[in-house]
């Protein structure tokens, strides 16, 4: 098993797979523009956990606020549907913490959307609180 930020077209490319199981509207040629435009401009980075073919991704990017100071976002965090349930999501979900502490992050963070009962449930599991509600306006 191997953990890995994703630095090559071809890596990118074979996170897509799993990606689109959380962003199905994305087809794989976005996909690929708008994750190399993300780096460029925000410093995004995809994760992928490789056993045997990748099971996991996390899109991820360091920022700092006012409020916390320096920070790790989760954008994405998906396991393929076929191998839910094995813990892969848990340890990729700690190399991202792992990381952020190498990285000097105080704190890591993540928005979720609010049908995602399931995924809440994994987040609480993994020690993260509900702190904030997240607003947006369509323009």
């Amino acid at each position: 098993m191997n953990i890995q930020i994703a630095h090559t077209q071809k890596e990118i490319i074979a996170c897509y797979a799993v990606m689109v199981e959380l962003r199905p509207h994305l087809s794989q040629d976005d996909f690929l523009a708008l994750v190399e435009r993300m780096h460029n401009n925000h410093g995004y980075d995809l994760v992928y956990l490789d056993d045997n073919g990748i099971k996991a991704v996390a899109g991820i990017r360091i920022a700092e606020w006012l409020y916390t100071g320096k920070y790790l976002e989760i954008d994405d965090l998906i396991t393929t549907a076929a191998a839910r349930s094995q813990g892969y999501g848990a340890m990729l979900f700690d190399w991202v913490a792992d990381y952020a502490r190498e990285n000097h992050c105080v704190q890591l963070r993540l928005v979720s959307g609010v049908q995602r009962i399931d995924a809440h449930r994994f987040y609480e599991n993994k020690g993260m609180k509900f702190e904030a509600k997240y607003f947006s306006l369509n323009l």
